[in-house]
């Protein structure tokens, strides 16, 4: 498995999103990614199956100091106290001492970011985190982050696939070591279709998700694709055994542009 090196973090550069997934297909597809060999998992306290994706890495049989674990702190719970608490419970469902990486899950401009910030890093310094980041921060936000955080922050996870162009905080989390992590990095199923990446596919013997994959990884950027079919388990993390040439990249980056998001709520920060 290749890694994204970032502020002291070593983050698997292909992980499992389990957002949607739930009870015994949840903890079912946890185990069986495992077996697989994902070494990278990812959660949040608002997915509600933390137990179920604990109940996974149990039964995986796969020691623990092998995976990587991220859950997410929901917006509700960012008042300091409130943030400590709810980390620990986390754990408790997880049944773990402590995650590799804790994330801020989106902006909530109604508790002073220095205020969460402060919570976050004391978090990390319990030993309740091994890292701590932040989750679709634009790059004002990860600028005023970076600058009020006491503990270095490894990622922002953000919507990215070749449809959004995401090079400004791509760009920023680079200015400051951080790593991008990309959530629905095949489109939500979008890109199975494509001409383009079915043509580029073709020529290396990959599907369009893995062109797409590969792409990400390419870049630097780690990717949680999260599917409840196993097939495709195996199939997104055999990306380690081709190489997309430099004509390929560039074709596949000029297709995305700013404002084809696909995860958008009322609730958002003004994106980039």
């Amino acid at each position: 498995m290749n890694f994204i090196e970032a502020n002291g973090a070593k983050i698997p550069a292909i992980g499992l999103g389990t957002w949607e997934l739930r009870g015994r297909t949840c903890a079912r597809l946890v185990e069986q990614a495992l077996r697989l060999g994902y070494r990278h998992i990812d959660t949040a306290q608002v997915y509600e199956n933390e137990r179920e994706v604990g109940e996974g890495l149990r039964g995986s049989g796969v020691r623990r100091d092998e995976i990587f674990v991220t859950t997410k702190v929901w917006t509700s719970h960012f008042a300091p106290h409130d943030l400590e608490r709810s980390a620990k419970e986390s754990l408790v469902r997880l049944r773990l001492a402590e995650v590799d990486l804790l994330l801020l899950h989106w902006p909530n401009p109604q508790v002073p970011l220095s205020e969460t910030l402060g919570a976050l890093a004391r978090v990390r310094q319990l030993g309740l985190a091994r890292h701590i980041g932040v989750s679709n921060f634009t790059v004002a936000l990860i600028e005023e982050a970076v600058a009020a955080c006491p503990e270095p922050l490894v990622c922002d996870q953000v919507e990215y696939h070749p449809y959004l162009d995401q090079t400004k905080v791509r760009e920023a989390c680079a200015r400051h070591g951080m790593a991008v992590v990309a959530y629905s990095p095949v489109a939500k199923g979008r890109i199975k279709s494509d001409q383009a990446l079915l043509r580029i596919g073709d020529r290396y013997r990959k599907t369009a998700a893995q062109i797409c994959l590969r792409w990400l990884v390419q870049q630097n950027v780690a990717a949680i694709p999260r599917t409840s079919k196993l097939e495709r388990l195996s199939e997104n993390i055999e990306i380690f055994d081709f190489e997309l040439s430099d004509e390929d990249m560039r074709e596949i980056s000029e297709m995305g542009s700013a404002n084809r998001r696909l995860t958008d709520f009322a609730f958002a920060p003004k994106w980039d």
